[in-house]
């Protein structure tokens, strides 16, 4: 598949009847954690680019950023990483988010059980949800996905013995709806508009 067949709620393809057969409320799907959180992800309104390696993550990049016009626009990041891996893109970085309209970032871990993305104070610093910029860009790898935050947070204990990042939460409410507006763990952040580059590393 292409880079643009892949672009905007691309990634694996999960089964139509999948999708057709599974109510609201029936228990977890037993499929594999990856295309369960394509699932959910695209249930919670996020867009995705499947990319097999580094050049396709580039590619996909240049995409968003030509299909939303923000060529000029600066991109806010807390995670030097991101400045490091990206430096080569012709993009500009900020860290003050007063000056940008796209926050851009990685995260520890995509969680397949809801769709949603676990973030911390290495990606956010003390920042609460809200006071980012409500465009998000997320880097992120195949390995990086679990099955439920429970799990992603025993991976961050061992990852980070001897000093636990704080500010833990998840990025889960993309379209606001009925159901998700009063929801306490999105720690009252406003809906975000959010792109994930996907970069299978498995």
């Amino acid at each position: 598949m292409g880079i643009f067949g892949k672009l905007f709620g691309g990634g694996k393809k999960v089964p139509k009847e999948t999708l057709e057969t599974r109510g609201e409320h029936m228990p977890d799907l037993k499929i594999p954690a990856d295309e369960k959180f394509t699932i959910f992800f695209k249930k919670n309104g996020g867009k995705f680019v499947y990319c097999e390696d580094f050049e396709e993550v580039e590619e996909g990049l240049k995409n968003i950023v030509e299909e939303n016009a923000w060529h000029d626009q600066k991109f806010l990041t807390l995670d030097k990483r991101i400045n490091e891996r990206f430096i080569t893109n012709n993009i500009s970085f900020t860290d003050k988010p007063k000056e940008s309209e796209v926050f851009f970032t990685t995260c520890e871990h995509l969680i397949a059980h809801d769709g949603s993305v676990l973030v911390c104070s290495n990606q956010i610093m003390e920042k609460k949800l809200k006071e980012l910029p409500s465009n998000l860009i997320i880097f992120a790898t195949t390995s990086q996905m679990v099955e439920n935050i429970s799990e992603g947070l025993k991976v961050i204990k061992k990852r980070y013995p001897n000093r636990l990042p704080d500010n833990i939460t998840t990025i889960k409410h993309f379209v606001p709806s009925a159901e998700n507006k009063d929801d306490f763990l999105s720690y009252g952040s406003t809906s975000k508009n959010v792109y994930l580059l996907l970069l299978e590393d498995l």
